[in-house]
């Protein structure tokens, strides 16, 4: 017997099995140089802090994602910092945990956020960049 649920649960991992493609997708690590060339020209940066067990993280990144795609984010810079690898990095953005995502507008900080997965409020602290 169909229920609400059953359909609902139906959708849900229908609707994860087409987007796991979109998950997979290579995420940009971080590069100095870019980066800095980035601030250089002025233009709209996003860094995430990042760890691959972070349940937050997982749940931030097909939000992240979806952003990379929309036209209105099309210039933004994008770079992922491994928080238990780049422990230096980490500690130069000064995040004290894995899932804080930093706007930058060229070299000025425009916004931080730990440990948000919340599409709007992550696209309006992101969207203060552009």
């Amino acid at each position: 017997m169909l229920t609400r649920r059953s359909i609902l649960i139906a959708s849900l991992v229908a609707g994860a099995l087409t987007m796991s493609p979109a998950l997979a997708e290579t995420v940009p690590t971080f590069d100095a140089k870019a980066f800095a060339d980035a601030q250089k020209a002025g233009r709209p940066i996003l860094v995430a802090i990042h760890a691959p067990w972070c349940p937050t993280c997982k749940a931030q990144a097909p939000i992240l994602s979806e952003l990379r795609a929309d036209p209105k984010f099309k210039d933004l810079a994008y770079f992922v910092i491994d928080f238990d690898s780049q422990k230096d990095l980490v500690n130069r953005f000064g995040a004290r945990m894995q899932s804080t995502l930093i706007a930058f507008k060229g070299d000025k900080e425009q916004g931080r956020s730990v440990g948000d997965t919340k599409r709007d409020s992550i696209y309006a602290m992101v969207g203060k960049s552009i």
